[in-house]
């Protein structure tokens, strides 16, 4: 019989004792090693690289995130992630092929957990999961923060562009909309939309760009057109061009659709 070997990785001690005792019951699974933390996980995996990795995603100070890509790709075992997420976010892991139990969960999910690990370990599918698994960390992991840089009355301030809801073009000029403040710069918004993250603004017109965590709703305006709304009330046009854009956006799971 093939037996596979375990890490689990979890900051909560509850959590890390109900998964040994639900592989105790299985023969061929040995646990070879824990962790509550990230840092220690690395060195764990290191110097005993499992089969199967039971990881929490919030942990303090480093994060299954940061643990899987402090020990490579080349060195990721087959991943289970244990998390306590919504259900959007796990989605996200679904897209990518990778298994995740939602806390609490039972024996049965459990059980199934395993059987998917089992055939992911003795399969080709090994080397196949490597690859989405960095496909998974570059859509999930953040980027380095992009900042703009704002010139106004001889005072300069460098704007985080998270901070940003909306941009809207001025001709040659960009006014660019944060909460209450309003920052215009001498820039066009094809300059603009190659210098902001892909994965969190995109263009809906080509006067508008709009940070997609700030979408709250569309409606169906005319013409094939639609209206945006945005969490502080702006209704901004979404033109039948910019559809396309704005639909790679949207996973099976958004609360938005059209």
């Amino acid at each position: 019989m093939r037996r596979f070997s375990a890490v689990i990785v979890d900051d909560e001690g509850p959590s890390r004792r109900r998964i040994r005792q639900l592989l105790s019951g299985e023969p061929d699974f040995q646990v070879i090693g824990e962790s509550d933390n990230g840092r220690q996980a690395i060195d764990l995996l290191r110097r005993s690289p499992p089969d199967v990795l039971f990881l929490d995603v919030q942990m303090p100070e480093l994060d299954g995130f940061g643990v899987l890509e402090a020990i490579g790709a080349k060195a990721i075992p087959a991943i289970v992630f244990v998390t306590a997420y919504d259900k959007y976010a796990l989605q996200a892991f679904e897209v990518h092929a990778l298994d995740y139990l939602l806390k609490p969960f039972d024996q049965d999910r459990f059980r199934e957990t395993l059987e998917r690990a089992r055939a992911r370990v003795t399969t080709a599918q090994a080397a196949e999961l490597s690859e989405k698994l960095r496909a998974m960390m570059a859509a999930l992991t953040p980027s380095p923060r992009e900042r703009i840089v704002i010139k106004d009355s001889g005072r300069v301030t460098l704007l985080d562009t998270s901070t940003i809801d909306w941009i809207e073009a001025a001709d040659n000029y960009a006014c660019i909309h944060c909460g209450e403040a309003r920052h215009v710069i001498r820039e066009t918004m094809n300059a603009l939309e190659k210098r902001l993250d892909r994965r969190m603004f995109v263009r809906i017109h080509r006067s508008y760009i709009v940070n997609i965590d700030r979408i709250t709703e569309m409606q169906p305006w005319f013409r094939g057109d639609y209206l945006v709304f945005l969490r502080d009330g702006t209704r901004l046009k979404l033109s039948r061009s910019y559809r396309e854009s704005l639909k790679a956006f949207l996973s099976e799971g958004s609360t938005l659709s059209f």
